[in-house]
């Protein structure tokens, strides 16, 4: 995987937790591995959405292997890169491209969730 400026910049956030108002925070982790067939492109990363109690609203990671996704012929085999939609959400493969585009997805998400929830995505504290 060729290097990037945002890969650079999402490997300095590993280990970090955002804080957002009403108690929502945000979980960066990211780091690089061997390449294997479950992480191809050399990284290990799980970023997240948490609510106030806790449970995880949004997640896109590599950390386990999922069930392709689709009608029963055309499902897809086991998919290590995948995102999380809602509370519960065993996860649905995701197609990773770059680190860019991770980040993006991400976000879109964490903003749809926010703005159903009269969130706002400003964080107020870092650690």
């Amino acid at each position: 995987m060729p290097d990037d400026h945002t890969l650079e910049f999402l490997l300095a956030f590993d280990g970090r937790i955002h804080h957002l108002e009403k108690g929502y925070w945000l979980k960066f982790e990211i780091r690089r591995v061997d390449p294997s067939l479950a992480q191809p492109h050399g990284l290990r990363y799980s970023f997240t959405l948490h609510d106030p109690r806790g449970r995880r609203l949004v997640g896109f990671d590599n950390a386990h292997g999922v069930p392709g996704h689709g009608p029963r012929k055309r499902r897809t085999k086991v998919a290590h890169y995948h995102w999380h939609r809602v509370v519960g959400d065993i996860g649905r493969p995701y197609r990773f491209t770059d680190a860019d585009q991770l980040l993006a997805d991400f976000f879109t998400e964490v903003r749809r969730v926010l703005a159903e929830r009269g969130v706002s995505e400003a964080v107020i504290a870092e650690e």
